[in-house]
């Protein structure tokens, strides 16, 4: 398939203009790219927002904390994990337990795959971000979309395929707001990944400016904003090369998966 087009404003309104192109994802598949990132290493803690079956953290080897509102897992979801913890609610009343900071727990590695709407995963960014080491990496999932009709933000009317909502919007409130993150974009198919690098869990500006950020965005559309400049926020990487590099944003908080406890039967 090539590149979709969106038409613009110009157009809608009868000017003929040259549509601007989506760019598609032509990378690896985002699940093979998980899976190899977690057989070459495993972390103290894993957070994983939007689960469902448990697919997606069924392969991790560390400590795993695992939060969606419904479960519903069909395949063995523990294996070798030394804990799994599994929280059956929303992300909101999750992190408003404070449970990991009753525990004293330091993420070291997060997916955030949940509803696919700009302030849900602003909010599970901020929280995120706030119970994670400073040297660690929170991924962000379907941030690229390659269509408009995966941009819709009406829940009862979904596309068939890939829906991304608007959590496109997270990479330019990032860039604007938190200029000292880094982002580490992967071309991953069909949505793309995103990693987020350098954190700092004492900063507030997002959480201080939430409410601006969201009458600022919460009607903001990708053609209004435009596909150029959005494209211009990051520099695409492919997720096979960025692997066999040895995945080097994880290096300061990557465990070698022979120092992971490994359960052991107690009786026959």
């Amino acid at each position: 398939m090539g590149d979709e087009t969106l038409p613009n404003r110009a157009e809608a309104d009868g000017v003929k203009t040259e549509a601007t192109p989506f760019r598609r994802n032509l990378g690896q598949r985002y699940t093979e790219f998980v899976d190899g990132l977690h057989q070459a290493m495993a972390f103290d803690w894993y957070l994983e927002i939007g689960c469902r079956a448990g697919r997606s953290f069924a392969p991790v080897l560390g400590k795993t904390i695992a939060v969606d509102p419904y479960f519903k897992a069909e395949v063995n979801i523990i294996g070798s994990k030394p804990k799994l913890l599994i929280f059956q609610q929303t992300s909101d009343d999750f992190f408003a337990d404070n449970f990991l900071k009753k525990l004293g727990i330091q993420l070291s590695y997060s997916f955030l795959d949940g509803m696919h709407l700009f302030e849900y995963l602003l909010r599970d960014f901020i929280n995120t971000e706030a119970n994670s080491h400073p040297k660690g990496v929170i991924a962000m999932h379907d941030c690229l979309p390659f269509g408009h009709r995966q941009l819709t933000r009406d829940l009862d009317n979904l596309p068939r395929g890939p829906w991304t909502g608007d959590v496109w919007k997270l990479l330019p409130i990032l860039q604007r707001y938190r200029p000292d993150l880094k982002l580490t974009v992967l071309t991953c198919r069909p949505t793309g990944l995103v990693f987020v690098t350098n954190l700092d869990p004492a900063n507030t500006v997002l959480q201080d400016n939430y409410d601006q950020i969201l009458a600022e965005w919460l009607n903001q559309d990708m053609l209004e904003y435009g596909l150029d400049k959005f494209y211009a926020i990051y520099d695409p990487l492919d997720p096979e090369e960025f692997a066999a590099a040895g995945y080097p944003i994880f290096a300061d908080v990557r465990l070698d998966p022979d120092v992971v406890r490994k359960p052991t039967k107690v009786t026959k």
